[in-house]
């Protein structure tokens, strides 16, 4: 007679302050996101997946797509492009290029990324796929391989018109996206001017050289969308992203950046909860030689805690028991999950921490008989 198997839910508190939770800062923006990199913890949000015209952070997906055809080999950054009427004749925030010469492509990456041309956008993306039109298609479907399901570009610079959105969400995505698969360009966003034909620019990130660690990454303005920032900065081992937008002026944009970040740096920090192989439970064995197993965790688990008024971390391990002999070491038996209030619950797997063998003949026969009693008593 075979011992039946149940589900078991065990509940852990790891208590680290009695103190109330953090109050949520508040932000004139109309909308915003602010996201632990390490652990992808969002510690502020507002209206982050509604759709909002995105001005020049439009550019950030236009040179990821470049960034992209540079690592792949079809573009290289002494290339040299020829620049149309159409990007010399372009509004707006310009690199000062002139129709009818032929610009290199790090000069190009650098009026974007700096200055925030649009000349030197329309440039690059005509120089890759032909036309603007052609490079908006490959910016969409870029976006839509990254999980960017909120988006869609219509242009390259970021030209206001209908049906060109994205959302907070999705701009920090792409951000995180544009330092893990392009670290080595991601320097072009801290440069902190660029000067061509004679004319010096200042990179426009009100951020630089303001708070400590930042590195980038856009600006935005038009009359439609107000004053928006892609910011982020990384210090003492974290790195943070902020995605602002619908400010009111340049000065509350570089305030509302600076406030944001320094936020996110001073009143949370990175703590790990759990480390790879940590004992979490212990389960019953049906007919081993060890009487109980312990239950471990699969991987490391990091997370992001506030530092002032931390509220009790609630761990939930559900798993099966008993298992029946012979258990093998390293086998899924279970989850645990994790919730931390104002974040999305973890779930780890829960994995046996030894083999177990089965018991012989003898010990077999003795464990069924006095679970028949057992049985009988109930």
């Amino acid at each position: 007679m075979k011992k039946k198997i149940l589900l078991f839910v065990a509940v852990f508190l790891l208590v680290y302050a009695t103190h109330s939770h953090a109050a949520i800062i508040s932000t004139p923006a109309t909308h915003a996101i602010l996201l632990d990199a390490g652990t992808g913890t969002v510690l502020l949000d507002k209206n982050s997946d509604e759709r909002m015209p995105t001005s020049s952070m439009s550019k950030v997906m236009t040179l990821y797509v470049v960034f992209d055809a540079l690592k792949k080999g079809y573009l290289k950054l002494n290339d040299n492009l020829l620049i149309s009427e159409k990007a010399w004749r372009m509004g707006g925030s310009k690199m000062f290029i002139r129709e009818g010469s032929k610009v290199k492509v790090e000069d190009l990456i650098r009026g974007v990324a700096i200055q925030s041309g649009n000349d030197a956008t329309v440039a690059l993306a005509e120089g890759i796929a032909g036309s603007e039109e052609a490079f908006a298609e490959r910016m969409n479907s870029r976006a839509r391989e990254l999980g960017m399901m909120n988006s869609h570009f219509m242009n390259a610079s970021g030209w206001p018109v209908p049906d060109h959105y994205s959302t907070p969400r999705d701009l920090s995505l792409l951000a995180f996206r544009m330092m893990v698969d392009f670290p080595e360009y991601y320097h072009y966003f801290s440069e902190k001017e660029f000067t061509y034909n004679k004319i010096r620019q200042s990179n426009r990130d009100p951020l630089l050289g303001k708070v400590e660690g930042a590195d980038g990454i856009k600006t935005g303005h038009t009359e439609i969308a107000g004053y928006g920032l892609i910011g982020s900065a990384f210090r003492d081992g974290r790195r943070l992203i902020l995605v602002v937008n619908g400010l009111q002026s340049k000065k509350q944009r570089a305030e509302e950046g600076r406030k944001l970040l320094e936020w996110g740096f001073r009143d949370f920090e990175s703590k790990k909860i759990l480390k790879k192989g940590d004992s979490v439970a212990e389960t019953e064995v049906w007919l081993g030689q060890e009487d109980n197993v312990p239950l471990v965790a699969e991987m490391d688990v990091t997370t992001i805690l506030p530092i002032i008024g931390r509220e009790n971390v609630k761990m939930t391990a559900i798993y099966k028991t008993p298992l029946i002999a012979p258990v093998v070491k390293g086998v899924f038996a279970g989850k645990l999950r994790i919730e931390i209030p104002d974040q999305l619950p973890v779930e780890v797997n829960l994995l046996t921490g030894n083999s177990v063998e089965r018991k012989g003949i003898p010990g077999r026969v003795m464990a069924r008989f006095f679970h028949l009693l057992e049985e009988r008593r109930r």
